[in-house]
């Protein structure tokens, strides 16, 4: 990336206003999830759950499906709607939609509403997943103008986990949205490493519920700066991603980083990013938004609106 500027943009992005929001949405998604609680279609202990969505939405979900199945509230499993395996049996589909109008996730909802209980979150009440659903969390004031989604996504999230948090049922470990939030004000006013800005390829990893956010984080990387960005289960590492860290490279460890990992990272000469024992994963990932944008505004990209995407994906016919 030497060849690009890393001087950071005059005029604010929508995505780096929206990012910078997200401490005060995730609070304001545990209130609203408290408060709501036993009276919304959240899942219930014991219940077999999907959830679903497509793209960043389809990373939400595996994120909540690996925290909830750890607290020991049931079986749940996360399925991109498109590759959804409808001939099993679940109790409850929760469905992650920012517009409420992606086909994919639209079909999905007609297919089995009659079968399974579906309780869908997205940011507009006016939006088709609101009529298809059984029940719903309308997060209008998370919702985001940029077509790269950051906010919504991660406030969806905040719900989701504030739900168990409500029911006792967080995972040993994993901290309460109060904290999280804290977290996330430290992740804004971090200063990025100048190594990081300027690698020229990032591979994110994580473990358990954190794997979710490192898939995400490289979709970040990709959508708003067409990044070069891979994402793994951590203890995948060494299974052969090891063999492209090296000298302006970078390995991102979102959460705690199993025994041993950070040092076979350190061996490859690339650049190590591994702050697991001090932010929650949820708030390093906004680092690894806010980078996301720096890199794309070093390659004079406009983070908002990149090239060959829209706000929803709907096909026709």
């Amino acid at each position: 990336m030497s060849e690009h500027s890393l001087t950071p943009s005059l005029t604010p992005s929508l995505t780096s206003a929206e990012i910078t929001t997200q401490p005060a949405c995730w609070r304001r998604a545990a209130e609203t999830a408290a408060a709501a609680a036993g009276t919304t279609g959240l899942p219930r202990p014991g219940e077999r759950v999907a959830v679903t969505g497509c793209g960043t939405s389809w990373f939400m979900a595996q994120a909540y499906a690996a925290l909830r199945e750890a607290s020991g509230q049931g079986e749940t499993d996360a399925f991109p709607a498109s590759e959804f395996p409808v001939m099993r049996t679940y109790d409850r589909l929760v469905v992650i939609t920012r517009s409420g109008t992606t086909t994919e996730v639209l079909d999905l909802i007609e297919e089995v509403r009659e079968r399974w209980e579906v309780f869908a979150l997205t940011a507009d009440p006016a939006s088709p997943v609101v009529r298809g659903a059984d029940g719903t969390a309308v997060l209008d004031w998370a919702d985001e103008a940029s077509v790269v989604q950051t906010r919504f996504a991660t406030t969806a999230l905040a719900y989701l986990r504030a739900g168990l948090e409500a029911s006792g049922a967080l995972p040993a470990g994993v901290k309460g949205m109060a904290e999280a939030a804290a977290d996330a004000e430290t992740a804004l006013k971090d200063p990025l490493p100048v190594e990081v800005l300027a690698a020229g390829q990032w591979t994110f990893l994580g473990a358990g519920w954190a794997y979710g956010l490192a898939q995400e984080a490289a979709l970040k990387m990709r959508e708003a700066a067409g990044a070069w960005t891979e994402a793994y289960p951590a203890m995948e590492y060494r299974h052969g991603p090891v063999a492209i860290t090296a000298p302006g490279r970078v390995a991102w460890l979102l959460g705690t980083a199993p025994a041993g990992l950070e040092t076979d990272i350190s061996r490859t000469g690339g650049t190590l990013v591994a702050d697991g024992a001090r932010l929650d994963p949820m708030a390093d990932l906004i680092r690894a938004q806010r980078l996301a944008v720096a890199v794309a505004e070093s390659r004079n990209l406009n983070p908002d609106t990149p090239k060959n995407l829209t706000r929803s994906v709907i096909l026709n016919g």
